[in-house]
């Protein structure tokens, strides 16, 4: 019965620690990574706004090849839509909301399976010499304890996705 007490009293106090030292993390994450590339603003544009095109560089679609993917809307432009389903991937959406063309794509992401979350996504385009340099990010708002403690992960997980897309969008768009 000791026993008992002693490891309840260990559970509440690690639930106490977990929920008071979430009040305390960031309200809000922000992920991101950068690389060049030697090809023309055009083209990685192109690859960037045309979701078609998204689709043979995205990261998250090579992890699950099976997934049903449905695009829709105008090309390039506003409310342009890219629409995933799998059983990896789970589900969600991205909606272009504006274009800058040959400098900036940025994305409404809505993640409704495993989770639901909304999140901004933005890739620049800038002249870097010779190449041009694309960086990818994203951020969001922690709805709940559980998000702000998920968040501290967010750069690690995401990240090495961002990074793995990022050097095929190199690869595609260099050929």
């Amino acid at each position: 019965m000791k026993f008992l007490k002693i490891f309840l009293v260990i559970i509440l106090v690690i639930i106490a620690i977990l929920f008071i030292g979430g009040l305390f993390l960031p309200k809000t994450y922000s992920v991101g990574r950068t690389i060049s590339i030697a090809a023309p603003d055009s083209v990685i544009y192109r690859n960037i706004a045309d979701f078609n095109e998204f689709g043979k560089w995205n990261p998250w679609l090579k992890k699950e090849p099976s997934a049903k993917v449905t695009v829709s809307g105008p090309v390039a432009a506003p409310d342009h839509l890219y629409q995933w389903e799998g059983k990896e991937v789970g589900s969600g959406q991205m909606r272009i909301t504006a274009v800058k063309p040959y400098e900036l794509v940025s994305i409404e992401l809505k993640f409704i399976k495993p989770f639901e979350s909304i999140a901004e996504t933005h890739f620049y385009i800038t002249k870097d010499g010779e190449q041009n340099k694309v960086t990818w990010t994203m951020s969001g708002k922690n709805e709940n304890v559980f998000s702000k403690w998920m968040s501290l992960m967010m750069d690690r997980m995401i990240g090495k996705d961002f990074e793995e897309g990022l050097l095929s969008l190199k690869e595609k768009s260099e050929k």
